[in-house]
């Protein structure tokens, strides 16, 4: 099994908290959104502290909005058809022995800047990027993960020119949806099960309490991974989970809201997936 970690960091140099992460969730590739401010080197040295030589940086040092860490040999993220830029980057892991997948890893226009309509506008760019690359790799074996600064239920999401995800597997399984006699590919959204307090952990990975008597939902899913079909028996869902505490450490502050004061504004999210072997 392949086991992921993806935090925004909020642009805060949290390398010995992230390094404890790592360590304590046998983390295999570690995902960092909002991490201008963090130096590469210290955080590999502090990664290494617990798993010494075992990390090392895949991402193009131009952009470091986005951070990819892992235990696996950079031989194994292929650059063929890579996309990069400052808001999404495009990898092919290719482990031994093991089919290939896409790893998408986005960090997506904020709500302060961009509305609703902006969002689902700019996020249909990036669908079609996503696909392309898939028709380039000759494969949809493809994992989105990131803060999309969107929840679940937001248009860019779901509609089916955008993210097109779904909550539900056994409808993201029949592979695609017709409109205008033109397919769209599904995503399966399982975050859609950890939102709401009737869930495990927090009700969400990010918290906002708007003043005025605009639209306020307080707790939200901004922090999401989103799975294509071909690879749902693949994704370990009693693994994935909203982080809320390393060790004796709570990365919540004593509200029970993510600390953004001394960690970040946002909640990593976990996952694993338990990729199939080439045929």
């Amino acid at each position: 099994m392949v086991a992921f970690l993806f935090w925004n960091i909020n642009n805060k140099n949290l390398q010995k908290i992230i390094g404890r992460l790592v360590s304590v969730y046998k983390v295999d590739v570690l995902l960092l959104a909002e991490c201008n401010n963090i130096d590469p080197t210290i955080l590999l040295c502090e990664l290494n502290q617990k798993e010494p030589d075992f990390f090392n940086v895949s991402t193009n040092r131009n952009y470091k909005r986005i951070q990819i860490f892992t235990r696996f040999s950079a031989d194994f993220f292929s650059n063929d058809f890579a996309i990069e830029n400052e808001k999404i980057t495009i990898r092919n892991l290719k482990l031994p022995g093991r089919k290939e997948i896409l790893l998408a890893v986005i960090h997506f226009l904020s709500k302060v800047r961009h509305g609703i309509e902006s969002q689902t506008a700019i996020v249909r760019d990036y669908a079609e990027l996503i696909r392309k690359n898939e028709e380039e790799n000759g494969h949809s074996r493809t994992i989105l993960v990131g803060d999309l600064n969107m929840n679940p239920f937001e248009p860019g999401m779901y509609m089916a020119q955008d993210l097109h995800g779904v909550m539900c597997q056994k409808i993201a399984k029949r592979g695609s949806r017709i409109v205008q006699n033109k397919p769209y590919p599904f995503f399966y959204n399982p975050m859609w099960n950890l939102f709401g307090d009737k869930t495990p952990g927090t009700p969400g990975t990010y918290f906002l309490d708007k003043s005025g008597i605009s639209d306020n939902l307080f707790w939200h899913m901004y922090d999401q991974v989103l799975i294509r079909p071909d690879l749902i028996d693949e994704f370990i869902y009693e693994e994935l989970k909203i982080i809320t505490s390393v060790e004796n450490e709570s990365l919540l502050n004593d509200r029970g809201l993510p600390d953004k004061e001394n960690l970040s504004d946002h909640l990593p999210i976990y996952f694993k997936l338990k990729l199939k072997m080439e045929d």
